[in-house]
């Protein structure tokens, strides 16, 4: 079994979306090991999405998931990270597929309410970012 990153991001909150998103992601064969309730401070978020900076869209990103409470979580599943890519859809909710999680509840590109790891390397950096390994039960 694999692990990836899951973030509701803060609109998924603010909208009450958590519980669905949870049933959504749960009802997918994944496995909650271990979430929490967050507000990302600047600086973590800065650190956090460092990998966009420069880009257009990075102050606007910046804002928006320090703008509220957060929830990461980390899931489990066989291929977990192509796993929950494919059921998260693109992140464009308009061009995801039909029966994704941002087709069904996301707004936009931005308020997209779901962060997912792009790559098994990188689930493993950003588990990391918010989850110490005692904190992840096995």
């Amino acid at each position: 079994m694999d692990l990836t990153l899951a973030i509701l991001k803060p609109d998924c909150l603010h909208r009450k979306l958590t519980g669905q998103a949870i049933t959504f992601i749960e009802s997918h064969g994944f496995e909650i090991v271990c979430q929490k309730k967050i507000r990302l401070s600047r600086a973590q978020a800065e650190t956090f999405y460092a990998v966009h900076q420069g880009k257009a869209f990075f102050p606007d990103l910046i804002n928006f998931m320090t703008s509220g409470p957060c929830m990461p979580m980390v899931l489990r599943k066989t291929d977990a990270v192509a796993a929950f890519r494919t059921i998260i859809g693109a992140t464009d909710p308009q061009k995801a597929d039909e029966g994704t999680l941002r087709r069904l509840f996301a707004e936009n590109v931005q308020m997209n309410i779901v962060h997912g790891s792009d790559s098994p390397a990188n689930a493993e950096k950003e588990i990391a970012f918010f989850f110490p390994l005692m904190e992840i039960i096995t």
